[in-house]
């Protein structure tokens, strides 16, 4: 409703009272505390009866269903006309709000890293201020990627003096840059070069939609985008693989195999979701004949998403695989 009232105001849509805010809320806590429950569990082995992953994946599931029902009612109240401009530069600014919100939950696993690489694992090896650490962690010496644990340094879990909570051995190989005779064998490259062309594609088909008006190049070029995240995708799960099946790279394997995978892999989560976003803009392009070239902010926003996670995978690449 983007018509004016008498008075000259512009008339702003309001939507009736919904529950979804609420079952959004509900759903996303028990994904969080189901996989918080579950990374316990493969860490320590203590299931204490509760089925972790199944609380996560029936969370995930409510969480799409909710959303997946409230996207497609602020859809349909858009194109019916309901929505007026100012309400659509509240949406704007949401989605800017929300992907600053992204940035400041990578920003804390960076500054995670960044303190253990730089800080907390240099003092285990008795450098800088703490260097009494030797009475505790004996000849431990500190490098990274941390191939061996402190726990490892002083014979095992048995003779630890404090936090004796788990056994942890340090991975065989790590993920790091192999050297130029490997390069074209290392996964990292290539999910580097794949996301960076698929940020490309996604401009390329914006393009095409808002300056050229052309709805089959659009297709086109969204389509190849949400294709090269599926390849993504499948290239992090072949990494994954790789990294437990023949590095003896998990999460057990001190602070170098939790940072690994809880920077990797909750990037690789933001990716899937940035490829739904885009595959339902796809759908709604090809299936609906939605959007125009002065009507798609579904589209945009999907974009200004997908290249965030372009960027966070650059952070990725130097500080976690080269740096």
């Amino acid at each position: 409703m983007a018509d004016h009232s008498a008075q000259g105001h512009e008339t702003y849509y309001v939507p009736e009272s919904s529950p979804m805010a609420v079952l959004a809320t509900v759903g996303l806590v028990a994904t969080i505390s189901g996989a918080a429950m579950g990374i316990n569990d493969l860490t320590f082995g203590e299931s204490g009866g509760i089925n972790s992953w199944f609380i996560f994946w029936m969370g995930l599931t409510f969480f799409a269903g909710v959303l997946f029902t409230w996207f497609r009612t602020a859809i349909r109240e858009n194109i019916a006309g309901m929505n007026s401009p100012q309400l659509k530069r509240s949406y704007v600014i949401g989605m800017q709000w929300f992907i600053f919100s992204e940035v400041m939950f990578f920003f804390a696993f960076f500054g995670a890293l960044f303190y253990i690489r730089n800080l907390s694992g240099p003092w285990l090896a008795s450098e800088g201020v703490y260097d009494m650490n030797y009475l505790l962690w004996g000849d431990f010496s500190y490098s990274w990627p941390m191939m061996e644990t402190p726990q490892e340094a002083i014979g095992g879990a048995t003779k630890q003096f404090i936090a004796n909570n788990g056994v942890f051995v340090g991975p065989e190989r790590s993920m790091a840059f192999p050297g130029w005779s490997n390069i074209f064998h290392w996964l990292p490259l290539w999910n580097t070069v794949i996301l960076l062309t698929s940020s490309y594609t996604c401009h390329v088909a914006h393009h095409k939609l808002k300056l050229d008006n052309d709805r089959k190049g659009f297709n086109l070029w969204l389509g190849i985008t949400v294709f090269l995240g599926i390849t993504f995708v499948g290239l992090q799960i072949l990494e994954y693989y790789e990294a437990y099946a023949h590095y003896g790279l998990t999460l057990e394997t001190g602070a170098y195999g939790t940072t690994f995978f809880m920077l990797t892999g909750f990037h690789g989560f933001h990716v899937v979701m940035g490829m739904f976003m885009l595959l339902i803009q796809w759908l709604r392009s090809v299936k609906g004949g939605h959007f125009t070239q002065d009507e798609h902010f579904g589209f945009e926003a999907s974009s200004w998403y997908w290249h965030f996670v372009d960027v966070v995978w650059v952070g990725l690449f130097l500080f976690v695989y080269i740096l």
